[in-house]
């Protein structure tokens, strides 16, 4: 797979986002204000040597679970990741995963159930807690540090430091955003810098993915419908 197309993977099913909870994480649980609701939001990914793709992400709400999708397609790639969740006292914990991709005919399909995600989240939750931790505020001096698991099960790091508010003119309108960066302990040379919606926990309004201090892709809202 080419640097690109990991840009595209990394991006498109987590973005990153991605490519996050309160497990085993050095920062406090968040508190009740940081209340999720329902959107429907479409996204830009521009990534260096691909076509632009659009990304569709909704989170929804269905009894006492909430379920956070995303999807994406390009004439050579595609990819679908959903995930739900709980939400408690001490923060957002994960249900079951599914993802599939498929990159020039060639791919998979994942999945973890509830008992591989008693301990550590799968990433399209930890996106929704990685958010609420932004909304409380806490990490602006110290980096602080979340662990989640990727599609396949394995364990992942990634640290994380709010970096304030920004003003963001976008297609979906003008925003204030809050700004997150977010790196891995063993790759320092790459770091994505999240942009939140302040009162939408989960809601993208834009995300840079960096490396060594250029950027490589970005992925931006172009449209948001809510409740």
């Amino acid at each position: 797979m080419t640097p690109s197309s990991r840009a595209l993977a990394r991006l498109t099913l987590s973005v990153l986002l991605l490519a996050w909870l309160p497990v085993k994480a050095v920062a406090a649980a968040p508190q009740p204000d940081a209340q999720l609701q329902p959107f429907s939001a479409s996204y830009r990914l521009e990534v260096r040597g691909w076509p632009n793709a659009t990304i569709e992400h909704d989170l929804t709400r269905e009894s006492s679970h909430w379920q956070s999708r995303m999807q994406a397609a390009i004439a050579v790639a595609r990819g679908n990741e959903r995930s739900r969740f709980i939400v408690t006292p001490d923060g957002v914990h994960s249900v079951n995963y599914a993802s599939g991709y498929s990159l020039l005919g060639m791919g998979g399909n994942y999945r973890l159930g509830s008992s591989e995600l008693a301990e550590l989240p799968d990433r399209q939750a930890a996106l929704i807690e990685l958010s609420r931790r932004a909304l409380n505020g806490g990490c602006e001096r110290d980096t602080c540090r979340l662990v989640y698991q990727d599609h396949r099960g394995r364990e992942e790091t990634l640290d994380y430091r709010l970096l304030g508010t920004d003003v963001l003119q976008l297609p979906a309108g003008e925003f204030q955003a809050l700004k997150v960066e977010v790196s891995e302990p063993d790759t320092p040379e790459r770091r994505m810098v999240f942009h939140f919606h302040p009162e939408y926990p989960g809601l993208l309004l834009a995300v840079d993915y960096q490396r060594d201090g250029e950027r490589r892709s970005r992925l931006t809202l172009t449209s948001l419908r809510t409740d």
